[in-house]
Order: C-alpha cells, then sequence, then structure tokens
C-alpha cells in the first residue's frame, strides 16, 4: 500500500474508532441519531448534510435527525414518490450513489425536485443489522460528483458501525420500557393466558404480534388490555 493510502487508512480507522466510542456514549435513540449524522458530515469526504430514513412498524419511513431543512424537503420528495436512492436503499439491500441528479434516469419523479432544491450528489447505505433493516444512512451534497469510490467504501465502514450503535440504543431503549411497564404487560400477559389458556411464553408472543399487527408498543398494548379486560 503507498504511503500516502497508508496514513489515510490509518486515520480513517482512528476516526471510526473515535466515532464508535461517541456513539456508545450517546444515553438514548434520539441522541445517537443526532451523532452519527454529525460524524457522518464531519468525517466522510464531500458531505455537506446527512439524515437518516428510520424504518418503522408498519413499514413507514420518516426522516429523523436530519442537519438541515434541504434533507426533510428531498426525503419527503421521495417518500411520496417512492423514488430515490434512500428509498431504494431501504428496498433492494444496495448502496446508491448519484454524481448528477440533474440527469439521473433513475428517478424521474424524484430527482427533478432534488435539483430545485439544490443537491446534486446523493449518497444513500442501508443501515442493518443481521437481517433485520433499520433504515438508510443519506448523503447529500450540492458539487457534482461528490463522492468518489474511496468515499462509497468509507461511508459504507461508517455506516456498518453507524447501524451497530443505532440497535445498541434501540434495545437499551426497549429494555428500560420494558422495565418501566413490566407490571402492566405482566398484567396483560395474566389476562391472556387465563382467556385462552397460554402458558407465560405464548401469552408474551401474542402481545408481541398484537403489538406488530397493530402497530403499537407493547406497553401501549398490554395497557389496551388490562383497561378492556371486562369488555373482551
Amino acid at each position: 500500500m503507498p504511503y500516502r493510502e497508508h496514513l489515510a487508512s490509518e486515520s480513517l480507522s482512528a476516526a471510526l474508532g473515535a466515532i464508535a466510542r461517541t456513539l456508545q456514549a450517546e444515553p438514548d435513540v434520539d441522541s445517537t441519531l443526532r451523532a452519527i449524522v454529525k460524524a457522518a458530515v464531519d468525517h466522510v469526504s464531500g458531505v455537506e448534510q446527512a439524515g437518516i430514513s428510520l424504518v418503522e412498524r408498519g413499514r413507514q419511513i420518516r426522516t429523523v435527525a436530519p442537519t438541515g431543512e434541504v434533507v426533510t424537503t428531498i426525503d419527503e420528495v421521495q417518500y411520496r414518490t417512492g423514488q430515490g436512492p434512500c428509498v431504494d436503499a431501504i428496498a433492494d439491500h444496495q448502496v446508491y450513489r448519484t454524481g448528477d441528479l440533474a440527469t439521473e434516469a433513475r428517478w424521474s419523479a424524484f430527482a427533478p425536485a432534488a435539483v430545485a432544491a439544490g443537491v446534486r450528489s446523493m449518497l444513500a447505505y442501508r443501515l442493518f443489522v443481521s437481517d433485520t433493516t433499520l433504515g438508510s444512512l443519506n448523503l447529500y451534497s450540492t458539487q457534482l460528483d461528490a463522492f468518489s469510490d474511496q468515499t462509497e467504501q468509507d461511508g459504507g465502514v461508517f455506516a456498518a458501525h453507524a447501524a451497530i450503535a443505532l440497535v445498541g440504543a434501540q434495545t437499551e431503549a426497549q429494555l428500560h420500557s420494558a422495565l418501566e411497564h413490566r407490571d402492566t404487560i405482566g398484567m396483560a400477559k395474566g389476562i391472556l393466558m387465563h382467556r385462552h389458556d397460554l402458558d407465560p411464553a405464548q401469552a408474551f408472543r401474542m402481545l408481541v404480534e398484537l403489538s406488530q399487527t397493530t402497530n403499537m408498543k407493547l406497553h401501549q398494548v398490554a395497557t389496551w388490555l388490562t383497561e378492556h379486560r371486562h369488555e373482551l
């Protein structure tokens, strides 16, 4: 490896190590998301703006922690048209990069709106762990061909670190929520066990399934069941 590339590689490794420690220290999901996009702007070459398209229950997508209003504006066009780098990164499990949205043929309904907002280059990474897609990390620039092959590779390593940090923050938040609402969840499990002759594990699985199908948090489903137990 040439000496200059070796230095660049060492610099990136050092930056990634610092980023990983910073993300791990964040106290909650929102803080982790903000730290991810700030680190992307600070450390990934060519990036002027960044945001995260977060996949939520029901497969809805929303933009979180945008570094600027233009990010929200452009992402809303992507969600509305079903076109764009972040939508495709999530759906196709690939990295999407474009150097000139003004001549981009892949997203005819989206690209003109992005150009009108002043963005010419975009880079979108699927954020995932194992088979679970969390969303996408979206990077933006007003410059033509702002992102090189090396930038795409470096950003991919960063996105992998970001996904691990995000799922860790989400898991911790879920654990805190479960502990906070454990009495309510326990009561709901007892209701389901009594009404449907289930064991504790089966009752909990039913609660989880209800949470997923109703797009409600687990403790919200449990609260509803306990409040309406006499109507069931």
